[in-house]
């Protein structure tokens, strides 16, 4: 076990290279000793005084590696390039400006020669977008903009200088196929979230998980889950790409449960939609989804007095890690039976401050639950579950291994593994806190290692 002691609520998954595990706290970076936990070096930053919403918290969700330099971003939105071996600043190059409302909560990924950044902020009236930078030097490559400028396709949705509060940030790092050669990255919400007045249409490219190419940064393809988004159903949960048989014929799938409820199936080469089924039970914001990926919507929408709504705030699901077994052909997630109370109250953009237009109340009499589900994508059936005993609180995420477990995080503060093809409990840890992280395996001379990050520290388990 690993204590850190700048942040009570780790969020990061570790990296483990070269028999090293790195892993991130706020705006420090340690390198650990993979097998012990020792400390071999620590970089420490001041956290940044002055952000406002996610980037005030000072989460960071981890690191990444190329060759022997390391990236981390960091609450403000600077990229920092580290000496893999020493810890040691090479290069710190801030990548989001001219509007104090961004701030970064996500980990870096490297693509090729590039390393690929997002920012945070899109309750807060800002314009979302994906970066690359020269991994050496810190050079800009390329930038794709989420929210389009005047005159672009999709601008009708932001008249004026809407355009440049629209959200669509990308605080959740994407997916990458070196085959097609294709990154496939969320976006979050539009903004401000709860009053679409001034933002009519469909508000492209917001709640969207965009196809790019991975040399350009150009836009491929797109699919929107929820147009006009009224209810901060953020598309940055992780796009899982499966390779297999689907009605009858191979496929290349991008599968996603997504926090507005349903679980989604896409043909990743053209992204076009293919099913889309409920995982949850309570969901009324929309009466299904159409032919064309549409939603039916049933016209429920965010009010003065306060409007119930399911899946709540936090969605159904959110950006904690799914996984997927190809033995088993299942997708793991950990949903959230839950709904809130949605309020309207019109706002104006202020920099400095938040672009909610108002916001939910839990429901009187109401309390959510955590539910650990294994669905079948093809058919979109649910095949088992494993109800959570707890306050539905937890965000820990799932993993599953060729061995047929699943691990992930419970909603009573433990850490489980259940056999992947039924959901029987094999084994249980209690760490005492709650778990806002997704874990990982890794090896070293041999041994299987399993790690997550929980409350302030990091936990390490070896398997026999």
């Amino acid at each position: 076990m690993f204590h850190s002691r700048n942040s009570d609520n780790l969020e990061g998954t570790p990296v483990v290279f070269n028999g090293v595990m790195f892993i991130t706290s706020a705006n420090d970076a340690f390198a650990l000793d993979a097998r012990t936990g020792r400390a071999i070096w620590h970089y420490s930053r001041p956290v940044t005084e002055g952000l406002i919403d996610d980037a005030s918290s000072h989460h960071n969700r981890g690191v990444a590696i190329w060759k022997s330099r390391l990236y981390i971003e960091t609450d403000n939105a600077h990229l920092l390039c580290l000496d893999v071996r020493s810890g040691h600043l090479l290069w710190d190059v801030p990548y989001a400006q001219g509007n104090k409302n961004y701030g970064a909560t996500g980990a870096p990924l490297v693509v090729k020669d590039q390393v690929l950044v997002g920012t945070s902020g899109g309750d807060d009236g800002v314009r979302g977008f994906i970066a690359a930078f020269d991994p050496a030097t810190g050079a800009e490559r390329w930038r794709t903009w989420t929210i389009p400028g005047p005159g672009e396709f999709g601008s009708e949705s932001w008249p004026g200088d809407m355009y440049l509060r629209g959200g669509a940030t990308t605080w959740m790092p994407g997916t990458f196929d070196p085959e097609l050669n294709t990154i496939y990255w969320g976006t979050s919400n539009a903004a401000p979230d709860f009053d679409g007045s001034v933002r009519p249409g469909d508000d492209l490219y917001t709640a969207c998980v965009l196809a790019l190419n991975a040399d350009t940064g150009k836009l491929k393809w797109y699919f929107q889950f929820t147009p006009h988004d009224l209810f901060d159903y953020d598309a940055v949960e992780t796009a899982v790409l499966i390779d297999a048989p689907y009605q009858g014929a191979p496929r290349k799938l991008l599968v996603e449960a997504n926090r507005n409820g349903f679980l989604y199936v896409l043909d990743r080469t053209n992204g076009k939609f293919l099913s889309a089924s409920p995982f949850v039970k309570k969901l009324n914001w929309a009466k299904g989804i159409d032919a064309n990926g549409r939603p039916i919507r049933s016209g429920l929408e965010p009010s003065e007095s306060g409007t119930r709504i399911c899946p709540d705030m936090t969605g159904a699901t959110n950006w904690f890690s799914p996984s997927y077994n190809p033995d088993t052909h299942l997708l793991y997630v950990m949903a959230l039976e839950s709904c809130q109370l949605f309020y309207l109250k019109p706002q104006q953009f202020t920099e400095g401050r938040e672009f909610y237009a108002t916001g939910v109340k839990q429901v009187p009499g109401e309390h959510g639950q955590k539910i650990l589900m294994a669905l079948d994508p093809e058919s979109g059936k649910l095949v088992w579950e494993y109800p959570q005993i707890g306050s539905g609180n937890s965000w820990g995420g799932t993993m599953t291994t060729a061995g047929g477990l699943v691990f992930f995080g419970d909603d009573a503060e433990a850490f489980e593994a259940v056999d992947a093809r039924g959901g029987k409990p094999l084994w249980h840890f209690n760490t005492g806190q709650q778990m806002h992280a997704s874990h990982m395996s890794y090896a070293v001379e041999g041994k299987q290692y399993v790690a997550i990050a929980s409350g302030s520290d990091v936990f390490t388990f070896a398997l026999p």
